[in-house]
Formats: C-alpha cells, structure tokens, sequence
C-alpha cells in the first residue's frame, strides 16, 4: 500500500501485524524480535512489516535500508518468514533496486510466487551504510573524559532544553547522552566528543570516540534479563527518533535524533 499501517503490533496465534516503527534501529529488538522470542519454543513466526514508505527522508531511508539489510542476520537462527512490502507505484527505482539487494527472494506484483533474487547482498548494503556522516561544523562541541562525563551530560541536557525540549524528549536525551559518552569512556579509548545541533525540527546529538563496532548488529538484539551491561546501544535505538551509526579503524559515531 505504500502506507503504514495505523494499528500496535498485534499478535495472533504465530503472526503478527505491526505498524512500521519510524525508527529503523527499533524494529528488530522492539518489535520483530520482541514478538518471535515471546513464542513458544521451536514455533515459526509470520511477521509483515513495512519499514520503507514513500515520504522518508533521505537520513531515515539510509537507516531504513540498512535496517533491511541486518533483519536476515538477525533472524539466522529462528524459524521465521517475514514479508516486506514495497509500494512500486510510488518508491523511486533506486528504492526498489535496493530492496532485490536486501532479500533473498522477491514477488513481483501479481505474480504469486516467489523468486530468487540475483541481486541480493546484504553485506554490501551494510558496508554501503556505514559512510561517514556529514559533518555539522556550527554545532556545540564539547570533548570529555571520565573526570567531565557530568558535565558531559549536563551540556547535552542544557541544549536540549534550549532547543525546545522538554519532559520525557528532554529526559530520553539525557539517558542516551549518559549511555553513549559513558560507553565512550569504557569501551572507546577513554575520551569523546559530544557536538549537539537542531536540523528539520529535531535536537540531534552526536557522541564519536576512538573506539570501533565490530558487530553489525549491535544495538538490535534483544539482551537477556539476567545479562550484566550490553545494553547501551540498544536503549539508545528504542528511545531515540533516529540513529545513525559510523564505525571504522579510526573511531565510531553514533548520531541521534530528539523531535521537539
């Protein structure tokens, strides 16, 4: 349809119907994974989900595709099939090239079977994604160390409150400001950056540090109750709007996105 659909997710039985999250990094753990876990044991699941619609912006597509692009991987060891809709009447071709590269197999409109898709390769998107993101020189920078990390998180704070946030927005940023530079003082050679700015409504924050993702799917996978940490990354993708993420020799960026 090209629409999202206007209902929660909904199970029944070993299905279920799920209004595409806006957030891509939320999908898999939030509701993918949170419904195919919940099943009994050896059970498979039927999930439809639509995460590419026609009106994302270029910044949500790219996590979009991506997203696409890790839900096989996330799945590797589950009985699962998961349909993903595409709107050919309304997503432009580049849209729909990508979507042959992010399934194994594909049905064309009115063809009622599915047929391999030549051109998948999931690695190839991922690595495709993991670009660089575009740099914001006019936004606050603010570089920390274990001895600031308060005033870290009270520097993001304060410029989430004077850019228009507020209650639990406000209090969302400041608990993924927490996590990240904190994870950037354990796991990220012990220093970071933090930089926020406002763009298209949003209050966006930005954490880079020496540190490197080597996990694609770090941040999507549901974590265990009794599991000790491991889960900075994820609280991030389920409470932030949009997050990006940039990894490479050199340090990793893990940039979000706060509506006001």
């Amino acid at each position: 349809s090209g629409r999202p659909w206007a209902t929660p997710p909904t199970p029944c039985g070993s299905w279920t119907c799920a209004r595409p999250d806006a957030t891509p990094g939320r999908i898999i753990p939030g509701v993918l994974r949170a419904f195919a876990d919940a099943q009994p044991p050896g059970s498979r699941v039927r999930i439809i989900g639509e995460p590419v619609w026609a009106g994302r912006s270029d910044t949500e597509y790219a996590a979009c595709v991506q997203h696409e692009a890790l839900i096989n991987a996330s799945f590797r060891s589950s009985a699962a099939t998961i349909l993903c809709p595409y709107d050919v009447g309304q997503l432009p071709e580049h849209v729909l090239a990508d979507a042959w590269a992010t399934h194994p197999k594909v049905i064309r409109s009115g063809s009622g079977h599915a047929e391999d898709s030549e051109a998948y390769a999931p690695a190839d998107i991922v690595a495709r994604c993991n670009q660089p993101l575009p740099p914001v020189p006019d936004a606050l920078t603010f570089a920390f160390d274990s001895a600031s990390l308060p005033q870290a998180r009270h520097v993001a704070v304060g410029e989430g409150s004077r850019h228009g946030l507020t209650g639990v927005k406000l209090d969302d940023l400041a608990l993924a400001m927490a996590e990240l530079t904190t994870n950037s003082v354990i796991h990220g050679g012990g220093t970071g950056v933090l930089r926020v700015w406002t763009e298209d409504g949003y209050v966006v924050c930005e954490v880079r540090d020496e540190g490197r993702l080597v996990d694609p799917l770090a941040g999507r996978r549901p974590v265990p109750r009794d599991q000790r940490g491991g889960r900075g990354l994820l609280l991030v993708n389920l409470i932030a709007d949009l997050v990006r993420v940039h990894t490479a020799d050199s340090g990793t960026t893990v940039r979000c996105w706060f509506d006001r």
